[in-house]
Protein backbone atom coordinates (compact mmCIF):
# COMPACT_ATOMS: atom_id res chain seq x y z
CA UNK A 1 0.00 0.00 0.00
CA UNK A 2 1.34 3.45 -0.87
CA UNK A 3 1.96 5.90 1.92
CA UNK A 4 -0.16 9.01 2.01
CA UNK A 5 -1.17 11.81 4.30
CA UNK A 6 -4.30 11.92 6.37
CA UNK A 7 -6.33 13.33 3.51
CA UNK A 8 -6.21 9.97 1.74
CA UNK A 9 -8.39 8.45 4.45
CA UNK A 10 -11.10 10.97 3.61
CA UNK A 11 -11.01 10.86 -0.17
CA UNK A 12 -14.29 8.91 -0.21
CA UNK A 13 -17.26 11.28 -0.66
CA UNK A 14 -19.59 11.41 2.34
CA UNK A 15 -22.54 10.24 0.25
CA UNK A 16 -20.66 7.15 -0.90
CA UNK A 17 -19.82 6.21 2.67
CA UNK A 18 -23.43 6.80 3.71
CA UNK A 19 -24.70 4.60 0.87
CA UNK A 20 -23.31 1.57 2.72
CA UNK A 21 -26.00 2.02 5.37
CA UNK A 22 -28.63 1.83 2.63
CA UNK A 23 -27.41 -1.57 1.48
CA UNK A 24 -26.98 -2.86 5.02
CA UNK A 25 -30.46 -1.84 6.18
CA UNK A 26 -32.54 -3.45 3.43
CA UNK A 27 -31.93 -7.15 4.17
CA UNK A 28 -31.48 -7.10 7.93
CA UNK A 29 -34.57 -5.01 8.65
CA UNK A 30 -36.66 -7.02 6.20
CA UNK A 31 -35.72 -10.10 8.21
CA UNK A 32 -36.61 -8.44 11.50
CA UNK A 33 -39.97 -7.07 10.41
CA UNK A 34 -41.23 -10.15 8.55
CA UNK A 35 -40.01 -13.10 10.64
CA UNK A 36 -43.14 -13.42 12.78
CA UNK A 37 -45.45 -13.12 9.80
CA UNK A 38 -43.41 -15.37 7.50
CA UNK A 39 -42.15 -18.10 9.83
CA UNK A 40 -44.73 -18.08 12.64
CA UNK A 41 -48.02 -16.97 11.09
CA UNK A 42 -47.59 -18.42 7.55
CA UNK A 43 -45.20 -21.37 7.90
CA UNK A 44 -46.41 -22.34 11.39
CA UNK A 45 -43.17 -22.10 13.37
CA UNK A 46 -44.01 -22.23 17.10
CA UNK A 47 -43.38 -18.82 18.69
CA UNK A 48 -41.56 -20.59 21.55
CA UNK A 49 -39.07 -22.01 19.05
CA UNK A 50 -38.67 -18.54 17.60
CA UNK A 51 -37.78 -17.14 21.03
CA UNK A 52 -35.37 -20.01 21.75
CA UNK A 53 -33.51 -19.58 18.46
CA UNK A 54 -33.11 -15.85 19.02
CA UNK A 55 -31.73 -16.48 22.51
CA UNK A 56 -29.16 -18.98 21.17
CA UNK A 57 -28.22 -16.53 18.44
CA UNK A 58 -27.55 -13.82 21.04
CA UNK A 59 -24.92 -16.00 22.69
CA UNK A 60 -23.19 -16.73 19.37
CA UNK A 61 -23.35 -13.10 18.32
CA UNK A 62 -21.96 -11.91 21.63
CA UNK A 63 -18.84 -13.92 20.79
CA UNK A 64 -18.42 -13.24 17.09
CA UNK A 65 -18.98 -9.45 17.17
CA UNK A 66 -15.88 -8.44 19.17
CA UNK A 67 -13.80 -11.19 17.56
CA UNK A 68 -14.64 -9.88 14.09
CA UNK A 69 -13.89 -6.32 15.21
CA UNK A 70 -10.51 -7.31 16.65
CA UNK A 71 -9.56 -9.29 13.54
CA UNK A 72 -10.46 -6.28 11.43
CA UNK A 73 -8.30 -3.96 13.57
CA UNK A 74 -5.32 -6.31 13.11
CA UNK A 75 -5.81 -7.07 9.42
CA UNK A 76 -2.87 -6.06 7.23
CA UNK A 77 -3.37 -6.14 3.46
CA UNK A 78 -2.69 -4.05 0.39
CA UNK A 79 -6.40 -3.09 0.48
CA UNK A 80 -6.34 -1.91 4.12
CA UNK A 81 -7.97 -3.27 7.26
CA UNK A 82 -11.66 -2.87 6.49
CA UNK A 83 -12.17 -3.35 2.75
CA UNK A 84 -11.53 -7.14 2.52
CA UNK A 85 -14.08 -7.77 5.28
CA UNK A 86 -16.59 -5.42 3.68
CA UNK A 87 -16.41 -7.18 0.32
CA UNK A 88 -16.75 -10.68 1.80
CA UNK A 89 -19.53 -9.54 4.13
CA UNK A 90 -21.49 -8.06 1.21
CA UNK A 91 -21.62 -11.34 -0.70
CA UNK A 92 -22.36 -13.48 2.37
CA UNK A 93 -25.19 -11.20 3.49
CA UNK A 94 -26.93 -11.26 0.11
CA UNK A 95 -26.65 -15.07 -0.15
CA UNK A 96 -27.85 -15.76 3.41
CA UNK A 97 -30.74 -13.34 3.02
CA UNK A 98 -32.04 -15.17 -0.06
CA UNK A 99 -31.70 -18.55 1.68
CA UNK A 100 -33.66 -17.24 4.67
CA UNK A 101 -36.83 -16.91 2.59
CA UNK A 102 -36.36 -19.84 0.20
CA UNK A 103 -37.75 -22.45 2.59
CA UNK A 104 -38.65 -25.66 0.69
CA UNK A 105 -42.34 -26.54 0.88
CA UNK A 106 -41.46 -29.95 2.38
CA UNK A 107 -39.72 -28.43 5.41
CA UNK A 108 -41.77 -28.40 8.62
CA UNK A 109 -41.55 -29.30 12.31
CA UNK A 110 -38.00 -29.59 13.63
CA UNK A 111 -36.62 -29.20 10.11
CA UNK A 112 -38.30 -25.78 9.89
CA UNK A 113 -36.79 -24.79 13.24
CA UNK A 114 -33.35 -25.87 11.98
CA UNK A 115 -33.73 -23.98 8.68
CA UNK A 116 -34.79 -20.85 10.53
CA UNK A 117 -31.92 -21.15 13.01
CA UNK A 118 -29.21 -21.71 10.39
CA UNK A 119 -30.20 -18.87 8.08
CA UNK A 120 -31.06 -16.44 10.89
CA UNK A 121 -27.58 -16.94 12.33
CA UNK A 122 -25.87 -16.74 8.93
CA UNK A 123 -27.72 -13.57 7.99
CA UNK A 124 -26.96 -11.85 11.28
CA UNK A 125 -23.30 -13.02 11.23
CA UNK A 126 -22.79 -11.57 7.74
CA UNK A 127 -24.49 -8.38 8.86
CA UNK A 128 -22.13 -8.25 11.86
CA UNK A 129 -19.09 -8.70 9.61
CA UNK A 130 -20.06 -5.80 7.39
CA UNK A 131 -21.40 -3.53 10.13
CA UNK A 132 -18.32 -3.93 12.38
CA UNK A 133 -16.06 -2.63 9.63
CA UNK A 134 -18.47 -0.06 8.26
CA UNK A 135 -19.13 1.56 11.65
CA UNK A 136 -15.41 1.56 12.49
CA UNK A 137 -14.83 3.91 9.56
CA UNK A 138 -17.02 6.74 10.94
CA UNK A 139 -14.62 8.07 13.63
CA UNK A 140 -11.63 7.52 11.31
CA UNK A 141 -13.01 9.32 8.28
CA UNK A 142 -14.76 12.07 10.28
CA UNK A 143 -12.69 12.97 13.39
CA UNK A 144 -14.54 16.16 14.44
CA UNK A 145 -18.04 15.92 15.95
CA UNK A 146 -19.62 18.47 13.58
CA UNK A 147 -18.29 16.39 10.64
CA UNK A 148 -19.50 13.18 12.25
CA UNK A 149 -22.92 14.74 12.82
CA UNK A 150 -23.28 15.53 9.12
CA UNK A 151 -21.97 12.16 7.92
CA UNK A 152 -24.05 10.27 10.46
CA UNK A 153 -27.18 12.22 9.57
CA UNK A 154 -26.70 11.42 5.89
CA UNK A 155 -26.14 7.70 6.49
CA UNK A 156 -29.19 7.59 8.76
CA UNK A 157 -31.20 9.26 6.00
CA UNK A 158 -30.07 6.44 3.70
CA UNK A 159 -31.08 3.97 6.39
CA UNK A 160 -34.55 5.50 6.54
CA UNK A 161 -34.80 5.33 2.76
CA UNK A 162 -33.96 1.64 3.06
CA UNK A 163 -36.62 1.32 5.75
CA UNK A 164 -39.14 2.86 3.40
CA UNK A 165 -38.25 0.35 0.69
CA UNK A 166 -37.54 -2.75 2.79
CA UNK A 167 -40.07 -2.32 5.57
CA UNK A 168 -42.95 -0.15 4.42
CA UNK A 169 -43.10 -1.63 0.92
CA UNK A 170 -42.51 -5.24 2.01
CA UNK A 171 -46.08 -5.97 3.23
CA UNK A 172 -47.46 -4.78 -0.12
CA UNK A 173 -44.86 -6.63 -2.21
CA UNK A 174 -45.06 -9.91 -0.28
CA UNK A 175 -48.78 -10.16 0.42
CA UNK A 176 -50.34 -8.22 -2.47
CA UNK A 177 -48.13 -7.73 -5.54
CA UNK A 178 -46.06 -10.95 -5.54
CA UNK A 179 -48.10 -13.15 -3.18
CA UNK A 180 -50.96 -13.28 -0.68
CA UNK A 181 -51.51 -13.06 3.09
CA UNK A 182 -51.11 -16.83 3.57
CA UNK A 183 -48.51 -17.69 0.90
CA UNK A 184 -44.68 -17.65 1.08
CA UNK A 185 -44.25 -17.08 -2.67
CA UNK A 186 -44.20 -13.29 -2.47
CA UNK A 187 -41.40 -13.37 0.08
CA UNK A 188 -39.10 -15.30 -2.26
CA UNK A 189 -39.48 -12.86 -5.14
CA UNK A 190 -39.06 -9.90 -2.81
CA UNK A 191 -35.93 -11.45 -1.27
CA UNK A 192 -34.26 -11.78 -4.69
CA UNK A 193 -35.11 -8.17 -5.52
CA UNK A 194 -33.82 -6.79 -2.24
CA UNK A 195 -30.66 -8.93 -2.27
CA UNK A 196 -29.67 -7.54 -5.68
CA UNK A 197 -30.21 -3.93 -4.59
CA UNK A 198 -28.32 -4.44 -1.33
CA UNK A 199 -25.35 -6.19 -2.95
CA UNK A 200 -24.79 -3.36 -5.44
CA UNK A 201 -24.92 -0.69 -2.72
CA UNK A 202 -22.68 -2.60 -0.30
CA UNK A 203 -19.99 -3.36 -2.86
CA UNK A 204 -20.03 0.16 -4.27
CA UNK A 205 -19.28 1.57 -0.81
CA UNK A 206 -16.72 -1.12 0.05
CA UNK A 207 -14.68 -0.73 -3.12
CA UNK A 208 -14.32 3.02 -2.55
CA UNK A 209 -12.80 2.80 0.95
CA UNK A 210 -9.42 4.50 1.39
CA UNK A 211 -8.08 4.22 4.93
CA UNK A 212 -5.55 6.24 6.91
CA UNK A 213 -2.21 4.46 6.27
CA UNK A 214 -0.90 5.44 9.73
CA UNK A 215 -3.65 3.43 11.39
CA UNK A 216 -3.08 0.41 9.19
CA UNK A 217 0.49 0.01 10.46
CA UNK A 218 -0.31 0.93 14.07
CA UNK A 219 0.67 -1.69 16.65
CA UNK A 220 -2.30 -3.09 18.60
CA UNK A 221 -2.61 -4.88 21.89
CA UNK A 222 -3.88 -8.45 21.93
CA UNK A 223 -7.53 -9.37 21.97
CA UNK A 224 -7.63 -10.25 25.68
CA UNK A 225 -5.86 -7.05 26.69
CA UNK A 226 -8.09 -4.90 24.49
CA UNK A 227 -11.28 -6.64 25.61
CA UNK A 228 -10.28 -6.30 29.27
CA UNK A 229 -9.67 -2.59 28.83
CA UNK A 230 -13.07 -2.09 27.22
CA UNK A 231 -14.93 -4.16 29.80
CA UNK A 232 -13.36 -2.12 32.60
CA UNK A 233 -14.60 1.14 31.05
CA UNK A 234 -17.82 2.17 32.88
CA UNK A 235 -18.95 4.30 29.92
CA UNK A 236 -18.97 1.17 27.76
CA UNK A 237 -21.56 -0.46 30.02
CA UNK A 238 -23.67 2.62 30.69
CA UNK A 239 -23.87 3.82 27.10
CA UNK A 240 -24.23 0.25 25.84
CA UNK A 241 -27.23 -0.50 28.06
CA UNK A 242 -28.76 2.87 27.15
CA UNK A 243 -28.32 1.99 23.48
CA UNK A 244 -30.17 -1.27 24.03
CA UNK A 245 -32.98 0.68 25.70
CA UNK A 246 -33.61 2.50 22.44
CA UNK A 247 -33.08 -0.41 20.05
CA UNK A 248 -35.06 -3.08 21.91
CA UNK A 249 -38.34 -1.09 21.82
CA UNK A 250 -37.90 -0.56 18.09
CA UNK A 251 -37.18 -4.28 17.64
CA UNK A 252 -40.49 -5.09 19.34
CA UNK A 253 -42.33 -2.70 17.01
CA UNK A 254 -40.62 -3.97 13.86
CA UNK A 255 -41.19 -7.61 14.75
CA UNK A 256 -44.81 -7.23 15.82
CA UNK A 257 -46.28 -4.33 13.86
CA UNK A 258 -47.80 -6.43 11.08
CA UNK A 259 -49.62 -8.67 13.57
CA UNK A 260 -50.57 -5.58 15.62
CA UNK A 261 -52.29 -4.25 12.51
CA UNK A 262 -53.89 -7.63 11.82
CA UNK A 263 -55.09 -8.51 15.32
CA UNK A 264 -55.15 -5.29 17.41
CA UNK A 265 -56.53 -2.94 14.74
CA UNK A 266 -58.42 -5.62 12.80
CA UNK A 267 -57.03 -4.44 9.45
CA UNK A 268 -55.30 -6.23 6.54
CA UNK A 269 -51.56 -6.74 7.01
CA UNK A 270 -50.84 -4.51 4.00
CA UNK A 271 -52.12 -1.53 6.03
CA UNK A 272 -48.94 -1.69 8.06
CA UNK A 273 -47.40 0.02 5.01
CA UNK A 274 -49.06 3.27 6.08
CA UNK A 275 -48.12 2.87 9.71
CA UNK A 276 -44.46 2.14 9.05
CA UNK A 277 -44.21 4.50 6.10
CA UNK A 278 -45.53 7.48 8.05
CA UNK A 279 -43.09 6.80 10.89
CA UNK A 280 -40.17 6.64 8.48
CA UNK A 281 -41.26 9.91 6.86
CA UNK A 282 -41.46 11.62 10.28
CA UNK A 283 -38.05 10.27 11.33
CA UNK A 284 -36.45 11.35 8.04
CA UNK A 285 -37.99 14.83 8.22
CA UNK A 286 -36.66 15.25 11.75
CA UNK A 287 -33.02 14.40 11.00
CA UNK A 288 -31.95 17.91 9.86
CA UNK A 289 -33.52 19.47 12.96
CA UNK A 290 -31.83 16.99 15.30
CA UNK A 291 -28.49 17.47 13.52
CA UNK A 292 -28.83 21.25 13.91
CA UNK A 293 -29.62 20.77 17.60
CA UNK A 294 -26.47 18.63 18.01
CA UNK A 295 -24.34 21.36 16.46
CA UNK A 296 -25.97 24.02 18.64
CA UNK A 297 -26.33 22.27 22.03
CA UNK A 298 -24.11 19.20 21.73
CA UNK A 299 -24.90 15.51 21.21
CA UNK A 300 -25.64 14.66 24.88
CA UNK A 301 -28.47 17.23 25.20
CA UNK A 302 -30.16 16.07 21.99
CA UNK A 303 -29.64 12.39 22.95
CA UNK A 304 -31.47 12.81 26.26
CA UNK A 305 -34.35 14.73 24.70
CA UNK A 306 -34.79 12.06 22.04
CA UNK A 307 -35.22 9.34 24.70
CA UNK A 308 -38.09 11.32 26.23
CA UNK A 309 -39.96 11.48 22.92
CA UNK A 310 -39.34 7.77 22.31
CA UNK A 311 -40.86 6.67 25.63
CA UNK A 312 -43.80 9.09 25.52
CA UNK A 313 -45.05 7.91 22.14
CA UNK A 314 -45.77 4.35 23.27
CA UNK A 315 -48.62 5.52 25.54
CA UNK A 316 -50.99 6.72 22.79
CA UNK A 317 -49.81 3.84 20.57
CA UNK A 318 -51.15 1.34 23.12
CA UNK A 319 -54.59 2.97 23.31
CA UNK A 320 -55.01 3.43 19.54
CA UNK A 321 -58.07 1.72 18.06
CA UNK A 322 -57.83 3.07 14.51
CA UNK A 323 -55.10 3.44 11.92
CA UNK A 324 -55.05 7.23 12.31
CA UNK A 325 -54.60 7.03 16.08
CA UNK A 326 -51.87 4.43 15.67
CA UNK A 327 -50.07 6.65 13.13
CA UNK A 328 -50.17 9.60 15.54
CA UNK A 329 -48.90 7.57 18.49
CA UNK A 330 -46.11 5.91 16.54
CA UNK A 331 -45.32 9.34 15.05
CA UNK A 332 -44.22 10.58 18.49
CA UNK A 333 -42.05 7.46 18.81
CA UNK A 334 -40.60 8.29 15.38
CA UNK A 335 -39.57 11.78 16.56
CA UNK A 336 -37.53 10.15 19.32
CA UNK A 337 -36.23 7.52 16.92
CA UNK A 338 -35.03 10.29 14.59
CA UNK A 339 -33.18 11.99 17.42
CA UNK A 340 -31.50 8.78 18.50
CA UNK A 341 -30.47 8.01 14.94
CA UNK A 342 -28.81 11.42 14.82
CA UNK A 343 -27.09 11.20 18.21
CA UNK A 344 -26.46 7.68 19.51
CA UNK A 345 -23.49 6.92 17.23
CA UNK A 346 -22.00 10.28 18.24
CA UNK A 347 -22.26 9.36 21.91
CA UNK A 348 -20.52 6.03 21.25
CA UNK A 349 -17.83 7.86 19.24
CA UNK A 350 -17.19 10.11 22.25
CA UNK A 351 -16.59 7.04 24.40
CA UNK A 352 -14.18 5.76 21.75
CA UNK A 353 -12.41 9.13 21.64
CA UNK A 354 -11.92 8.99 25.38
CA UNK A 355 -10.39 5.51 25.03
CA UNK A 356 -7.91 6.84 22.43
CA UNK A 357 -6.98 9.76 24.71
CA UNK A 358 -6.38 7.41 27.65
CA UNK A 359 -4.64 4.51 25.91
CA UNK A 360 -3.25 5.92 22.65
CA UNK A 361 -4.67 3.14 20.43
CA UNK A 362 -7.25 3.24 17.63
CA UNK A 363 -9.30 0.07 18.11
CA UNK A 364 -12.51 1.17 16.44
CA UNK A 365 -13.36 -2.31 15.18
CA UNK A 366 -13.10 -4.03 18.56
CA UNK A 367 -14.69 -1.22 20.57
CA UNK A 368 -17.66 -0.57 18.28
CA UNK A 369 -18.20 -4.30 17.80
CA UNK A 370 -18.31 -4.64 21.57
CA UNK A 371 -20.96 -1.93 21.57
CA UNK A 372 -22.62 -3.98 18.85
CA UNK A 373 -23.26 -6.75 21.36
CA UNK A 374 -25.89 -4.55 22.98
CA UNK A 375 -27.43 -3.91 19.56
CA UNK A 376 -27.43 -7.60 18.69
CA UNK A 377 -29.12 -8.49 21.96
CA UNK A 378 -32.16 -6.55 20.80
CA UNK A 379 -33.36 -9.39 18.58
CA UNK A 380 -32.96 -11.92 21.38
CA UNK A 381 -34.72 -9.68 23.89
CA UNK A 382 -37.59 -9.05 21.53
CA UNK A 383 -37.70 -12.76 20.70
CA UNK A 384 -37.98 -13.72 24.38
CA UNK A 385 -40.61 -11.02 24.93
CA UNK A 386 -42.66 -12.20 21.97
CA UNK A 387 -42.22 -15.77 23.13
CA UNK A 388 -43.90 -14.76 26.40
CA UNK A 389 -47.11 -14.07 24.49
CA UNK A 390 -47.70 -17.82 24.54
CA UNK A 391 -47.99 -18.36 28.28
CA UNK A 392 -49.40 -14.88 28.97
CA UNK A 393 -52.05 -14.68 26.24
CA UNK A 394 -52.15 -18.08 24.57
CA UNK A 395 -50.72 -16.83 21.25
CA UNK A 396 -48.41 -19.51 19.84
CA UNK A 397 -48.84 -19.13 16.06
CA UNK A 398 -51.35 -18.17 13.41
CA UNK A 399 -52.95 -21.59 13.88
CA UNK A 400 -53.13 -21.05 17.68
CA UNK A 401 -53.73 -17.32 18.18
CA UNK A 402 -55.28 -17.63 21.65
CA UNK A 403 -58.42 -15.91 22.97
CA UNK A 404 -57.24 -12.28 22.55
CA UNK A 405 -54.34 -11.85 20.09
CA UNK A 406 -55.24 -8.16 19.79
CA UNK A 407 -54.34 -7.49 23.43
CA UNK A 408 -51.27 -9.70 23.10
CA UNK A 409 -49.79 -7.56 20.36
CA UNK A 410 -50.74 -4.28 22.05
CA UNK A 411 -48.59 -5.42 24.96
CA UNK A 412 -45.82 -6.59 22.59
CA UNK A 413 -45.48 -3.36 20.61
CA UNK A 414 -46.39 -0.77 23.27
CA UNK A 415 -46.15 -1.93 26.90
CA UNK A 416 -42.85 -3.81 26.70
CA UNK A 417 -41.22 -1.03 24.62
CA UNK A 418 -42.49 1.73 26.96
CA UNK A 419 -40.99 0.14 30.06
CA UNK A 420 -37.61 -0.40 28.38
CA UNK A 421 -37.52 3.09 26.84
CA UNK A 422 -38.28 4.58 30.26
CA UNK A 423 -35.16 2.89 31.61
CA UNK A 424 -33.27 4.54 28.73
CA UNK A 425 -34.58 7.96 29.77
CA UNK A 426 -33.31 7.48 33.32
CA UNK A 427 -29.91 6.21 32.19
CA UNK A 428 -29.41 9.06 29.72
CA UNK A 429 -29.99 11.59 32.51
CA UNK A 430 -27.53 9.89 34.86
CA UNK A 431 -24.60 9.28 32.47
CA UNK A 432 -21.86 11.90 32.23
CA UNK A 433 -20.78 11.82 28.57
CA UNK A 434 -17.07 12.31 27.66
CA UNK A 435 -15.88 15.09 25.36
CA UNK A 436 -15.54 14.53 21.63
CA UNK A 437 -12.17 14.35 19.84
CA UNK A 438 -9.04 12.25 20.24
CA UNK A 439 -7.10 15.21 21.66
CA UNK A 440 -7.68 16.41 25.20
CA UNK A 441 -9.85 19.57 25.07
CA UNK A 442 -8.34 22.79 26.28
CA UNK A 443 -9.22 23.87 29.79
CA UNK A 444 -11.08 26.93 28.53
CA UNK A 445 -13.08 25.06 25.89
CA UNK A 446 -16.88 25.17 26.35
CA UNK A 447 -18.30 22.00 27.88
CA UNK A 448 -21.39 20.51 26.28
CA UNK A 449 -21.41 17.19 28.09
CA UNK A 450 -24.09 17.94 30.64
Amino acid sequence: MSRAGPTQARSMPTWRYALGMFGLSIPINTVRVTTLLFYVDILGLDVRAYGAVMAVYAVIDAIDNPVLGHLSDRTRSRWGRRRPWLVVGSVLLAAAFVGYFFVPSTVDGLALVAWFAVFAILTEAADSMYAANYNALLPELFPAEHERAGANSLRQAFQLLAFAIALAATPFLTTSLFGSDDSPDGFRTTALLYAGIALVALLFMALGVREDPARVVEDHSGFITGARTILRNPHFWLVGVATACYLVPLAFVLAGVQLYVKYSLGLPVAYSLWLIGSSIAIAAAGLPAWTALVRRRGAPFAWRLAYMFLAAGFVPFYFADSLIQAVLGLGVVAIGWSGLLATNDLIQARVLDEDVRRHGQHREGLFLSAFGIFSRLTGATAGIGLGSLGFLFGYYSGAEPGPDPGLAFRVAVAVYPFVIALVGVVLSLLIRIPDAGVHQPAAHAPQLTR
